[in-house]
């Protein structure tokens, strides 16, 4: 049997955690630069049906509605919000399989011989050592496949009656659990599948699991297919016990404020040239190439800006300094000047597997694997960013705007709670 344990509006659940005073409180989170609502908690969105106030919305345009109406706006706080979902995941580990598929979400696997009572009760064992360890609340689903155990989630917290554990073991289950659930409510089955469901008679999920396989395939796709059988309850999808190695890697943001100095963009580029090594580094990678573009924002009342460029690397490398130097001879083709510049990244392509890259006679790396290593060591050890290089520069102004941004209370010593005795 496998388990879905998801957390309950994770991001605007994370923010309570350590403060109290906004534990029954309607909170809701802003995505980069404050720009749309990408979290609410519970009491938020039930508020936030009679206000007109939802999900992926500019939170500019209902800014005055929400400060009225006493909501609670944070800024994303993703150092807090990793930190709360490794304590969570640890806890999830502690009884059994565990695959982490998101932020906020685990599977597990569980021994069919696990009676309907016992995975119940195992259940909310689960919900309750969460909360005690985490402050997290949480909803179980179980199910044979990956996707009725999502079902059996969605149930655990959206359909009437929901007590944060559900359960599809059995025919009966099934039915009742799908025809209550809309086909886009189903793992893998969007907006535009589900209008076109939608022309062709399937109102609901239960519908949908009732269709023929091959018809299905036939008018749709193989994974169109999978997902019916898999709601008939054949496990069709499995989880990667080895996650496969990524082809590009890429970091890129948005300014919090428009950058105007070549300085301030080679700063940046070479901050997301450090984020991309790093992460390039931890999957045992090499890369061939690597993008490197800027560019203004379509909206701003001047002429519309986007450069990038293409750097071909003689050898392979994963070395910080050599991405870094190929960053600074591309910036004289990306700046110009006068130019507001709105977003920039960096992406390095063409990766290979550092185990099998074949060496060249006539062009010898240049790459320093110990000086990297121990860069890796010490910035894990005690904080990203402990030590950089010098072209990122000391004080990023320009940086992600954050203005409702909470403290950082798990990773920050001067942010760590005190508790007055």
């Amino acid at each position: 049997m496998l388990a879905l344990i998801d957390a309950t509006g994770m991001y605007a659940s994370a923010e309570k955690v350590f403060d109290p005073t906004i534990r029954n409180k309607p909170v809701i989170v802003l995505s980069n630069n404050d720009g749309c609502i990408v979290a609410m908690c519970p009491i938020a969105k039930r508020l936030g049906k009679e206000l007109g106030i939802s999900k992926f919305g500019p939170y500019f345009q209902v800014a005055d509605k929400a400060r009225k109406a006493g909501f609670v706006v944070k800024s994303s706080n993703y150092e807090l919000y990793a930190d709360i979902s490794q304590r969570m995941m640890e806890t999830c580990e502690s009884f059994g399989e565990t695959h982490i598929y998101s932020i906020d979400e685990c599977f597990m696997r569980f021994p069919d011989e696990y009676t309907k009572d016992y995975l119940e009760e195992l259940g909310h064992d689960l919900r309750k050592t969460i909360w005690r360890h985490v402050r997290l609340p949480v909803g179980v689903g179980f199910g044979p496949s990956l996707t009725l155990a999502k079902a059996a989630n969605h149930a655990s917290k959206k359909l009437p009656g929901a007590t944060g554990v559900a359960l599809i073991a059995t025919y009966n289950d099934r039915k009742h659990v799908l025809s209550q659930m809309a086909c886009d409510d189903v793992w893998g089955v969007g907006r535009r599948l589900a209008k076109r469901l939608d022309v062709m008679g399937i109102k609901n999920a239960w519908q949908l699991a009732e269709q023929p396989a091959k018809k299905i395939r036939k008018d749709f796709s193989i994974l169109m297919e999978n997902t019916v059988r898999e709601l008939k309850g054949e496990a069709y999808y499995q989880w990667d016990t080895v996650r496969p190695a990524k082809k590009e890697i890429y970091s890129t943001r948005s300014f919090g404020k428009r950058v105007t100095c070549n300085i301030e963009l080679k700063n940046a580029l070479s901050g997301h040239g450090e984020t991309a090594s790093r992460k390039m580094r931890e999957q045992n990678s090499l890369c061939a190439g690597m993008v490197i573009f800027a560019a203004s924002s379509p909206h701003d009342n001047a002429p519309y800006f986007k450069k990038s460029v293409y750097h071909q690397f003689e050898v392979p490398t994963c070395d910080t300094r050599i991405i870094l130097g190929a960053i600074s001879a591309a910036l004289p083709q990306l700046y110009k000047s006068g130019t507001r510049y709105y977003k920039c990244g960096v992406g390095l392509v063409d990766l290979h597997d550092s185990q099998y890259q074949q060496q060249d006679l006539f062009a010898v790396s240049q790459d320093d694997p110990s000086l990297m290593k121990m860069l890796d060591s010490i910035n894990s050890r005690y904080g990203r960013h402990t030590l950089q290089f010098a072209s990122r520069g000391i004080e990023q102004k320009f940086d992600m705007k954050r203005e409702f941004l909470s403290k950082r209370a798990t990773t920050r010593w001067s942010d760590i709670p005190r508790v007055m005795c």
